[in-house]
């Protein structure tokens, strides 16, 4: 029998929100490396289906769905006292689930914000306030002085996992320019990211497991949340602006309110494709879906001077789905993003292909660096049970984050880039199979313009307009 490593103790009732692929991937990792007692946990989730998997490891089980009306009362005597609450659900939000924990003196994560039903898509609601900007701006809205219950927010494979990437591949590449240093605060990290020429940083992520059962009509298949896919994809594209950029996109539009470092298009993540690149794929073009750390990695990365914001990476997601989320986007899109009759969560069924999710550095003297991991189905199923390439490097960032809230129990409302970059990922190594730094000579210039005419910047191969594919 393995022994694993003991990474945290925790004497409080650990409770569990949602237990979908993340929710199941995460269980046995935290029982594995946080000493907790068994009988103190609980997860609860609208759909029983799994119930059998909690029981199992000894885990109560209770079948309800989390609403405005009824969560305080259910999670009240829950966490009464202190205790770690593990939001792994859909559309139960972050604000009131951070407001209670911090009344209840628990520690709280998610990964990734969330707010009440209807939250993404309220056609009341302007586009900005239906942004990811705009729900990380709530949250961040709790913070205040002094030494409240830690809540790490947005701590998943990416939001998470990739903030920490983005650290290390800092230094990695700095060491390669010949630029010493090491970073111990928040302007410290932006002022290397600049001096070493950092424009932007894409999270670049290709996913090519592929399953012996093909994609059927009116199904969306995928190897992660569908309905989080789809709710992020509805919201507006997003990503953080940097002060390398000549102009805004003509579609695109500031927020009259936060931090100012994003922007959003007025259309659907799910509708909008951006060029990048990633070690085994090659050039690819992925889609531009909003995510929080496209926002707060570039608003971590900020510098200002004299009130002024002197330097600021691009920053967003760049991702390409399994071929037959592909297939199920094409045909959300051909309806008009009318979601299809029946959704089908990929694993058991998948027969090859890893995922390579990484952060690609660009614009600097060495053009541009990916570093991140690649995570093949086969090792993902050798390492731990319930889940695939993509839910591991998810789950791996969930228990790090757990581990890093118990080690510093009252820190209040921080991002994945407030966290200790060196601890978190030495808790996920094990558990992300190769993790590999690799340099290209790739622009988004490359073999452009062709036999059509294109609006391109020739100067400058990293302005967004040349990344964007129109």
């Amino acid at each position: 029998m393995t022994e694993y490593p003991v990474h945290a103790r925790f004497d409080g009732p650990i409770v569990m929100i949602g237990f979908g692929s993340i929710g199941k991937g995460s269980l046995p990792l935290i029982l594995r490396h946080i000493a907790a007692p068994v009988e103190k946990m609980v997860i609860i989730a609208p759909d029983d289906s799994d119930r059998g998997i909690a029981e199992s490891h000894g885990v109560r089980f209770e079948k309800l769905a989390l609403t405005r009306d009824n969560y305080r009362a259910v999670l009240t005597p829950l966490l009464q006292g202190g205790g770690f609450l593990v939001n792994l659900s859909v559309e139960v939000e972050s604000v009131s689930l951070i407001t209670l924990c911090r009344e209840l003196g628990a520690l709280y994560l998610d990964t990734c914000i969330e707010p009440w039903p209807g939250g993404y898509t309220d056609p009341s609601m302007t586009m900005s306030q239906r942004s990811n900007y705009a729900l990380r701006e709530s949250v961040l809205a709790l913070r205040r002085a002094g030494t409240d219950p830690t809540a790490v927010v947005g701590h998943g494979a990416n939001p998470g996992m990739v903030s920490h990437l983005v650290k290390r591949a800092l230094l990695n590449l700095a060491a390669d320019l010949g630029h010493a240093a090491q970073p111990t605060d928040r302007e410290g990290w932006a002022r290397l990211a600049r001096d070493i020429g950092v424009k932007g940083i894409h999270i670049a992520e290709r996913d090519t497991q592929v399953s012996d059962r093909h994609k059927e009509k009116d199904e969306f298949v995928n190897t992660w949340s569908i309905e989080g896919f789809l709710s992020e994809g509805m919201q507006p594209a997003e990503l953080g602006f940097g002060t390398h950029e000549k102009s805004l996109p003509p579609d695109g539009a500031r927020h009259d309110f936060g931090c100012g470092a994003g922007i959003y298009l007025k259309r659907p993540g799910a509708n909008t494709r951006v060029r990048t690149w990633t070690p085994k794929a090659g050039a690819i073009q992925g889609y531009l879906i909003t995510h929080n750390e496209a926002i707060s990695i570039a608003d971590f990365l900020t510098l200002r001077e004299n009130g002024k914001v002197s330097y600021r990476p691009t920053c967003h997601y760049a991702y390409h789905p399994c071929d037959d989320a592909i297939l199920s986007l094409h045909e959300f899109q051909g309806t008009a993003f009318q979601e299809q009759a029946r959704f089908r969560l990929m694993n058991e069924e998948i027969v090859s292909g890893i995922d390579e999710l990484g952060v690609l550095l660009y614009g600097h003297g060495r053009n541009a660096y990916w570093y991140g991991s690649q995570l093949s189905i086969e090792e993902a199923r050798r390492l731990a049970p319930y889940q695939n390439a993509t839910g591991l490097q998810v789950t791996a960032a969930v228990l790090a984050g757990m581990v890093w809230a118990i080690e510093n129990p009252r820190r209040g409302v921080l991002e994945a880039d407030g966290l200790d970059y060196a601890r978190v990922l030495d808790i996920m190594m094990p558990y992300l199979g190769p993790v590999v730094g690799a340099y290209t000579d790739w622009t988004p210039l490359n073999r452009r313009p062709g036999l059509f005419p294109e609006e391109l910047d020739l100067d400058d191969p990293w302005q967004f307009r040349n990344v964007i594919v129109r």
